[in-house]
C-alpha cells in the first residue's frame, strides 16, 4: 500500500474513532435507566402558581381602583355573566405586570425605536408595566383637568363616552400617552383576563367558559366535537385539573 492510501485509511480510522467517542459520550451522558416506575411525576411539568386574589402586587390602590372600574366597562355584567371586574381581569392584570410581560423581559426591546406601520404592533421603549403607570396617571389628570372629577367618579354613560373617544385617538392624554394605544393595550388584556384560565387570577370559577360551553383543559371530548349548536354536558376544567381528580392520600 503507498503512502497515499495509507494516509486516506489513517485518517479514515480517526474519523470513525473520534465519531464512535463522541456518540458513545453522549450517550452516556444522557442515558437513563428506568425500572419499575414511570419516567415522570405528577406535577413535574412546573405548572404555573394559582394566583390568589388579595392584595395588589403591582398597582397601587388609587391605581387598581380605576382599572377595576375600566374593566368594568369594558366587560359590564348583564344576564350572561358578571363583569369584568368581579370576574378578577384587574388581578389577572396585576399579575401580569409583575412577570415577564410587565417588564418585557422575552422580548427584543433595544431599539432603534423607528415608526412602524399598524399591522407591527407596538414600537415604542416602554413595557407594558411602564405604559401602565403612565397611562393610568395620564387618565385620571386628563379627566382632572377636563371634568374635575376621576374616572371613577364619572357616570357609567360618560365612562363609555371617554373610553369610546381614547379609543379613536381623540383624546390628547398627557405626557405623551397614546390615548388610542393604552386603550389597545387595556381591552386586549382584559379580554385575556376574561377568557384566560383562572390559574392567572382571572376568568372567576370559570364564569367565561360556561357561558360559552367551553369544555377548558379536559384531554377529550371528542364524542362531542361534531355535536354542533348541543351544549356540552360536562363542566369545564382548569389546566390545575378538577378536584375530583385528585388522589387522596391516607
Amino acid at each position: 500500500m503507498d503512502h497515499h492510501n495509507t494516509v486516506r485509511l489513517n485518517r479514515r480510522l480517526f474519523l470513525s474513532s473520534v465519531a464512535m467517542f463522541t456518540v458513545t459520550a453522549t450517550s452516556a451522558g444522557l442515558a437513563r435507566s428506568f425500572s419499575g416506575s414511570l419516567p415522570w411525576a405528577p406535577m413535574s411539568a412546573n405548572p404555573p402558581m394559582r394566583v390568589v386574589p388579595g392584595g395588589w402586587q403591582f398597582f397601587s390602590p388609587q391605581e387598581a381602583a380605576l382599572v377595576e372600574a375600566i374593566v368594568d366597562r369594558l366587560v359590564p355584567a348583564d344576564d350572561l355573566s358578571v363583569g369584568g371586574k368581579e370576574a378578577g381581569c384587574a388581578v389577572y392584570i396585576d399579575s401580569q405586570l409583575t412577570g415577564a410581560f410587565g417588564t418585557s423581559s422575552r422580548l427584543y426591546t433595544q431599539g432603534p425605536f423607528l415608526p412602524g406601520l399598524p399591522t407591527q404592533g407596538y414600537q415604542d421603549e416602554a413595557n407594558p408595566a411602564q405604559r401602565y403607570r403612565a397611562g393610568l396617571a395620564a387618565i385620571d389628570a386628563f379627566l382632572k383637568q377636563r371634568d374635575g372629577k376621576t374616572f371613577i367618579q364619572l357616570q357609567p354613560a360618560e365612562q363609555d363616552a371617554f373610553l369610546t373617544d381614547m379609543e379613536a385617538g381623540k383624546v390628547e392624554l398627557p405626557d405623551g400617552v397614546k390615548a388610542a394605544g393604552f386603550f389597545g393595550l387595556l381591552l386586549q388584556n382584559t379580554m385575556e383576563g376574561f377568557f384566560a384560565d383562572p390559574v392567572y387570577g382571572g376568568n372567576k370559577d370559570m364564569v367565561s367558559w360556561r357561558m360559552l360551553g367551553f369544555p377548558g383543559a379536559r384531554y377529550d371530548y371528542r364524542d362531542h366535537v361534531s355535536k354542533h349548536n348541543q351544549p356540552y354536558p360536562r363542566p369545564p376544567v382548569s389546566i390545575e385539573g378538577s378536584p375530583e381528580w385528585r388522589v387522596k392520600r391516607s
